[in-house]
């Protein structure tokens, strides 16, 4: 069984990829840069969303420990 649900699983990937920002926060930024730039953060984001719900929880809970155990190290 894992220690971490999915929805907390994807609150810290969320908080590790895009800092500060609410994911879709980002996008309009990004959008506001550069439209094409913005699609591909959008498309990026939809990917990421669809990712996470088809992941499961192990696996999840294994990126995040390897995720951050790189950051520190």
């Amino acid at each position: 069984m894992s220690s971490i649900s999915k929805a907390e699983a994807k609150a810290l990937l969320e908080r590790a990829i895009f800092e500060e920002s609410p994911p879709r926060e980002w996008v309009e930024d990004v959008w506001g840069l550069s439209p094409m730039l913005g699609d591909s953060a959008a498309k990026l984001l939809e990917a990421f969303e669809t990712l996470v719900e088809a992941c499961p929880e192990e696996r999840l809970e294994a990126l995040l420990h390897n995720l951050y155990r790189d950051r520190v190290s």
